[in-house]
């Protein structure tokens, strides 16, 4: 059996040994809690003739005796208390419907069990029910997965002062590009979130050496540039995560120098040997470097020795780093670079017991100081292998190179077939949604180039993209179709922004010359054109950032009868969106999509464009859950809500057009606050209030006129008087234009 534990496990001490206890530690009773409210939402479990059991080492693995949870007060939170449990006891254990193992493991392909270290003290254990979610959704959601990511060369930008060198002032200036800010507006890119390549000093142009971890290099500005940048994106609702690059520095790091130089206090922060022992890297490179005072560790080469996280002083140094930029900075988190790399043990050099150890203390840390920060990590390998770094409370979610692949051979190749494989395969595996999707970034060949120079593939590409679950990430100028391949400094040269001298990057000398397509291949150019690809980007981002489901929602794909259509549905609450991409030049019709109950109603159905409102399909889901008669044109994304609606509303759907929404609250479930987001398609009266499951209204979050367009009202769990409410299921309802929308809440204490 597989030791997998869940990230989403909650352990609150309730009560300490007391004090005089006797040496012999008394037994621990542990309470087991496991949150079924998803899978009563989804249907799959009916609290009135299912029930939910704990099997485990302790109990013959539910043979004896059974062991059923209640749930007392209907807040469907099940539990159980045991006792006879001894400290420092291992234990292994899963819970189950009805007593059985039918197939539904909380872990499917992963390891099916969770794992757990007994305390000197009693305990309560607070799980999710099938975090991974195999039939439909469920787990813990984050800020995250709402955005859209950016990934930024700073250096090539846009440059501020003309000295041919991008820099803060001039990526702060440009902002209006990404987002400038008003909802209202499409003229922009529209993404949520930035993430910034190296921007510490470094003898390099890359970074990805730092002289200094609490520096900005000075090419890009100071300090002060910085923080003018973050406020600026932050004012726009936009996240900016660094690149934090711990498993190397520079040889030129003043760390370095000193251990060079045999100071005993700085001699153990790198590895060192008297003589070479010769070893190779993953890809055949040396890794042992000579140097006069002995032979050095570097993984990638010998200007960036590895730091040796054995010497507590550097792993102190590094947690402080972070701590640094989270909370005396202000950054939202971190992109974590050759993650699989950290701790070296004897001749394994990647994907220790070491490292992956040091990622949940790296973790523990940082949700220490601030709780809502991001970790994504680069894992350049296979699904598998990163699986082990986003579990276990290790990082929050890393890069899916697997899923990457996939996209590109689906775009190049006109076969759909594999990439609908490695999708569902990627979205079954991981935690729910918790995995970073691109197309390619700043070590690879870029998108153009990968898919032939074709405009059409890149549009059906950047489709899928934005419509896959997971969080996608988007390399700068790929929305404009930059090209570059071979060295990197080819794929990371200056933004293009017109066809002005230089690309009106710079007013100097460039510090790397454009690409020479510059003059008709830029943002202005672009701009003034509906049907480029800048245009489609803008239209794809929109369409996510308006949709829950392509979002947050599940992922269910459907069988094609014609090999080049990718199909699947997309579904979230009440919303549910249909996804079809055509991967080939030539027109498909007569298409037979075929689905299941899990992921498509029965009967006939209007459906709505969400790249564009007046587009209307209807469609016929019949007895095998099949769409008869699909027809796509050449490269053709195509995303549809059934209904019309917004998904919000447990009733019916408001007509296209209206706008009126009020989103899940978030987080949800949630230990208070929570976020209550609505948008409005006009200025109008508005009445905001949550109700309890008998119809009582308990407290009105808002009442009284607001503008049009988003807005966002915290609620910190208590009622007309200030009185914390009791756990439980709530909604929250939104009147405004004669239109009622409703939401469901899960309070948690």
């Amino acid at each position: 059996m597989n030791r997998t534990l869940s990230r989403t496990i909650a352990v609150v001490v309730v009560a300490a040994v007391a004090a005089g206890a006797p040496r012999a530690a008394p037994a621990v009773e542990i309470t087991f809690r496991v949150r079924m409210s998803y899978q009563i939402e989804l249907g799959a479990f009916d609290p009135g003739s299912d029930f939910v059991d704990i099997a485990g080492t302790f109990n013959g693995w539910g043979g004896s005796p059974l062991t059923p949870l209640a749930d007392a007060d209907g807040d469907s939170i099940y539990e159980v208390t045991r006792g006879g449990f001894t400290p420092g006891q291992q234990i292994e254990y899963k819970f189950r419907r009805n007593g059985v193992w039918d197939g539904t493991e909380e872990f499917p392909g992963v390891g099916n069990n969770r794992f757990y270290t007994v305390p000197a003290g009693d305990d309560t254990i607070l799980v999710w029910y099938n975090n991974l979610a195999p039939a439909g959704g469920g787990g813990e959601l984050f800020w995250w997965n709402d955005c859209v990511f950016y990934e930024v060369f700073v250096r090539s930008f846009y440059d501020s002062d003309g000295d041919g060198i991008g820099d803060f002032q001039g990526l702060t200036q440009k902002l209006d590009h990404l987002n400038d800010g008003d909802p209202l507006t499409d003229n922009d890119l529209g993404i949520t979130g930035i993430w910034l390549m190296p921007i510490h000093d470094s003898p390099s142009y890359h970074g990805y050496d730092a002289v200094d971890y609490r520096s900005i290099h000075p090419d890009y500005g100071t300090m002060d540039d910085f923080r003018a940048f973050l406020d600026a994106a932050h004012a726009r609702g936009i996240k900016v995560i660094i690149d934090f690059v711990m498993n190397h520095c520079s040889s030129q790091h003043p760390w370095f120098v000193q251990s060079a130089q045999n100071d005993p206090a700085f001699r153990d922060h790198f590895r060192w040997s008297a003589t070479n022992p010769g070893q190779t890297g993953p890809w055949g490179q040396n890794v042992w470097h000579w140097h006069p005072s002995g032979w050095y560790y570097g993984l990638f080469w010998s200007g960036m020795p590895d730091l040796n996280y054995e010497t507590a002083a550097v792993k102190d140094s590094m947690f402080a780093a972070a701590s640094y930029w989270l909370d005396t900075v202000g950054v939202d988190g971190f992109r974590l670079d050759a993650v699989l790399y950290v701790l070296e043990e004897g001749g394994q050099l990647q994907n220790t017991a070491s490292t992956l150890q040091f990622w949940e203390d790296y973790n523990a840390h940082v949700k220490s100081v601030k709780p809502d920060a991001m970790s994504v990590g680069e894992a350049w390998t296979s699904t598998g292998t990163v699986l082990q770094y986003v579990t276990e409370e290790r990082l929050d979610l890393c890069f899916e190179f697997d899923l990457s692949y996939a996209m590109l051979s689906a775009a190049n190749a006109g076969n759909a077939g594999g990439l609908a494989y490695r999708a569902d395969q990627v979205y079954r595996l991981y935690p729910y949604l918790q995995f970073g999707t691109f197309l390619t970034n700043h070590d690879q060949d870029r998108v153009m180039n990968a898919l032939g120079f074709d405009e059409a593939k890149a549009m059906a590409a950047a489709g899928i993209l934005m419509t896959l679950p997971g969080v996608p990430f988007v390399y700068y100028g790929e929305e404009i179709g930059m090209t570059g391949s071979g060295d990197h400094l080819n794929i990371r040269t200056p933004m293009q922004w017109s066809a002005a001298p230089n690309a009106g990057f710079t007013t100097g000398t460039p510090w790397r010359a454009v690409n020479a397509d510059y003059s008709t291949r830029n943002v202005v150019a672009q701009d003034q054109d509906q049907g480029s690809l800048l245009a489609w980007y803008r239209r794809l981002v929109g369409a996510r950032r308006g949709s829950p489901a392509l979002r947050r929602g599940s992922f269910h794909t459907l069988s094609s009868s014609a090999s080049p259509v990718l199909a699947f549905v997309r579904r979230h609450e009440q919303e549910t969106v249909l996804c079809m991409v055509n991967t080939v030049p030539g027109a498909v019709a007569g298409a037979t999509l075929t689905g299941s109950v899990a992921s498509l109603e029965q009967g006939s159905h209007a459906l709505v464009s969400l790249l564009d409102p007046g587009d209307t399909l209807d469609v016929t889901v019949g007895a095998s859950y099949e769409i008869a008669g699909v027809s796509l044109a050449g490269h053709e994304v195509a995303i549809y809500r059934f209904g019309g609606g917004t998904g919000t509303d447990p009733g019916d759907d408001p007509p296209p057009g209206v706008g009126l929404l009020l989103e899940r609250s978030y987080p949800n479930p949630f230990t208070p606050p929570t976020s209550v987001r609505f948008s409005l398609p006009a200025a109008s009266r508005v009445h905001l209030g949550v109700y309890d499951v008998a119809g009582r209204e308990v407290v009105v979050l808002e009442d009284g006129t607001r503008a049009a367009g988003p807005h966002e009202i915290r609620w910190d769990g208590t009622d007309r008087k200030g009185v914390p409410l009791s756990a439980g299921t709530y909604f929250v309802r939104l009147e405004a234009g004669g239109e009622t929308r409703t939401s469901k809440v899960m309070l948690v204490r």
